[in-house]
């Protein structure tokens, strides 16, 4: 079993591996640019799991930012039957590609 670890970025956690691309909310960072994500979770490295409380001590995720872009459309439609109201709304969330270097 390869190491991995479980990092929170954005208010959300994904599991990453080494050399795994990701799609996380928008970080205010440069394309081209290596990040360190310390809020790391759970760290494995491979036969062993350390589950942090609520963090691991000293663990860091390092990641090369790709690209910033923008996510898929999401429509959000309200209708109230018989009443003539309808409402169609869309949004599309900015997402900063990363692609994870090392876990240590």
């Amino acid at each position: 079993m390869e190491a991995y670890a479980v990092v929170e970025t954005g208010g959300k956690q994904y599991r990453v591996q080494t050399g795994d691309t990701l799609n996380v909310e928008k970080l205010d960072a440069e394309v081209g640019t290596k990040i360190a994500l310390d809020k790391v979770l759970a760290l494995s490295d491979g036969s062993a799991l350390t589950v942090g409380k609520p963090t691991v001590e000293g663990a860091t995720v390092q990641a090369t930012v790709e690209d910033q872009v923008r996510g898929d459309k999401i429509f959000n439609f309200k209708k109230k039957r018989r009443k003539g109201y309808s409402r169609k709304i869309g949004h599309r969330q900015s997402l900063t590609v990363l692609k994870v270097e090392s876990i240590a």
